[in-house]
């Protein structure tokens, strides 16, 4: 099958999130609201010098040996002390240097009810992907405005979101692959989707005449030039070939660019770390990046939603920057087949490169009639998953969800004080 033309294929893409936001609205029920929840304290304890990293880790493409849900049902019940291990976590800051931070969580008794809420589906085998459900969002006019705007790419080759004017969020894997940091950390930036600057033809430069613009008389002597070279005959291949040449330059010039934003420290929690967690470390893939200047774009709050019962169709939403596709956003929607009290597992068409996008959905407001976006996970991408603990393997697209812990674990990231996101 031959490629599509733009011009059929914008339309299709912009009809596709027209109708997933609109199916979404049409569900307007009392039960799809953001509930509040309680959410625990995490305070620093102490903060210790490490050595400098060797930075000598290379991205995966893919993650294995991951303990899935019947697998993480034998493990015994996470103590106090352990959570508090594993989401106490290092800073690694632009200069190379590394530090530890050790943390206290309070309020854990008030989360009693969380893991009561999480409700299993059956399981279903993988389907192999046939029609490629996921959407390029190429047009400037989209891929630049909220929520798509949110989007950001990673200089490791991952994706990310914003969730503070000058935090991101993305995966753990995309930056430290469980024993080092990865090659490349010394220098990581981050590219926020802006409108490249296009000079229109006949805009006016400091000489007051366009740049580039011909007079008349300008015109005729090429002309006549032309004609004299080529028997009095004018060049019309040479012509087309100038059309096609100055279209292909129009329509590149439409595309968005990234604007490059160096990263002052990155976060990762401890329990992504070989040796710490175990087979839980799947539970602790996201990382925050600290930006050095804050890019003029909105962000998307976090959120927490207890159950696949209070997402409209169970749908995820999530956009990233797919290798396959480079220099786009691609978007897509999906049902969640499964979950955990930590994990999503979906079968979105995603690629490498879309790890570490942030997974969101749309609910009302409580007390509103006011619909808002809010992250709920991490893409943590294509994974292989030990489901019973017997070492046999099944392949899922997972996301990491952001629970009560770990989102105060994040708002004392960007906060510095996890009491200033009390409420969800």
């Amino acid at each position: 099958m031959g490629p599509i033309p733009l011009c059929v294929l914008l339309p299709v893409t912009v009809l596709a999130v027209v109708v997933a936001v609109a199916s979404e609205e049409n569900t307007v029920n009392d039960e799809y609201t953001w509930p509040q929840w309680k959410v625990p304290l995490v305070r620093k304890r102490r903060t210790v010098p490490l050595s400098n990293p060797n930075f000598a880790a290379h991205s995966q493409a893919e993650l294995s040996g991951i303990c899935g849900i019947e697998c993480q049902r034998r493990l015994p019940t996470t103590s106090l002390d352990d959570l508090e291990q594993f989401l106490s976590y290092e800073t690694v800051y632009e200069n190379g240097t590394r530090t530890y931070t050790s943390v206290s969580v309070q309020g854990l008794n008030e989360m009693a009810d969380w893991s009561r809420n999480i409700s299993s589906s059956s399981r279903h085998k993988r389907e192999v992907y046939g029609t490629d459900t996921r959407f390029t969002i190429s047009d400037k006019q989209f891929s630049t405005k909220y929520p798509f705007s949110t989007s950001v790419k990673i200089s490791t080759g991952c994706s990310g979101i914003l969730v503070s004017p000058n935090h991101v969020l993305t995966a753990a894997h995309c930056i430290h692959d469980g024993k080092d940091y990865l090659d490349g950390m010394q220098k990581l930036r981050v590219g926020i989707l802006k409108e490249k600057s296009r000079r229109g033809r006949g805009g006016k430069g400091r000489g007051g005449r366009g740049k580039g613009k011909r007079r008349k008389g300008d015109k005729d002597k090429e002309e006549v030039q032309e004609k004299d070279q080529n028997g009095g005959k004018g060049d019309r291949k040479g012509k087309r070939k100038g059309r096609k040449s100055r279209s292909r330059r129009s329509v590149e010039s439409e595309k968005p660019s990234f604007k490059w934003t160096r990263v002052r420290h990155t976060l990762v929690p401890k329990g992504w770390f070989k040796g710490v967690s175990n087979g839980l470390a799947a539970d602790y893939d996201y990382a925050v990046l600290e930006l050095k200047k804050a890019p003029k774009t909105k962000h998307m709050d976090l959120g927490i939603i207890p159950s696949l019962k209070k997402i409209p169709a169970g749908r995820i939403h999530f956009s990233g920057f797919d290798d396959d596709r480079p220099g786009n956003l691609v978007y897509r929607f999906c049902s969640v087949s499964e979950e955990s009290n930590d994990l999503l597992y979906q079968y979105c068409d995603a690629k490498p490169g879309s790890s570490g996008s942030g997974v969101y959905v749309r609910l009302k407001e409580p007390g509103k009639k006011k619909w808002k976006r809010k992250i709920i996970g991490v893409f943590s991408g294509h994974q292989w998953v030990d489901v019973n603990g017997d070492g046999t393997q099944q392949d899922y697209n997972v996301a990491v969800r952001i629970t009560p812990l770990k989102y105060a674990q994040i708002c004392h990231w960007i906060h510095g004080d996890s009491s200033e996101c009390q409420v969800a």
